[in-house]
């Protein structure tokens, strides 16, 4: 059982889902969006940092997973995403947490199935895989899809390890 915060970061809204991995499986925790607030940059970025630390606190989270930075054509929103991303990570990295990051092709490859898919696809993917009522928010949606991300690959690196060791039991 590994509890699981996945961060969709962004200088106005970061989305963070928390998941619940036990084996192959995964069960949805709780989910939502940081909100900030005002015109200054750096309050912006405290208010991220101040929200994921709350999370983290309250969800205790064993590990972490994060979206990477995509270029888009607005060099200046691509910098703040940055920032934002940044700020999230040194909140978990503070509270000791290793952090793993993802790109958003990887994350809808791993949910959809399909790399180029658009936010509703995702949202859909995530409803189902979680057995949600409900569409999760957007922002959210895409947080619970870093986490699911993050839980696949996990899932298959210690598949792969287990392989490895079974292959060497047979050599000796």
């Amino acid at each position: 059982m590994t509890l699981i915060l996945g961060i969709d970061p962004g200088s106005r809204i970061t989305g963070y889902g928390v998941i619940n991995q036990v084996g192959a499986n995964s069960e949805y925790v709780a989910s939502g969006c940081i909100r900030t607030k005002g015109d200054s940059l750096p309050e912006r970025l405290h208010q991220v940092f101040a929200g994921i630390n709350q999370v983290i606190e309250l969800y205790s989270p064993q590990t972490v997973g994060i979206e990477q930075v995509f270029m888009s054509r607005n060099a200046d929103s691509a910098l703040k995403l940055g920032q934002a991303r940044g700020a999230a990570i040194v909140a978990a990295v503070s509270q000791g947490l290793e952090v793993s990051e993802y790109s958003a092709r990887q994350v809808k490859q791993s949910v959809v199935g399909n790399g180029g898919a658009d936010k509703s696809q995702v949202q859909h993917m995530v409803q189902s895989i979680l057995r949600l009522d409900a569409k999760p928010q957007a922002d959210a949606a895409d947080a619970l899809a870093v986490a699911l991300c993050h839980a696949h690959t996990r899932q298959s690196l210690v598949s792969m390890a287990g392989v490895t060791r079974v292959a060497r039991r047979r050599l000796r």
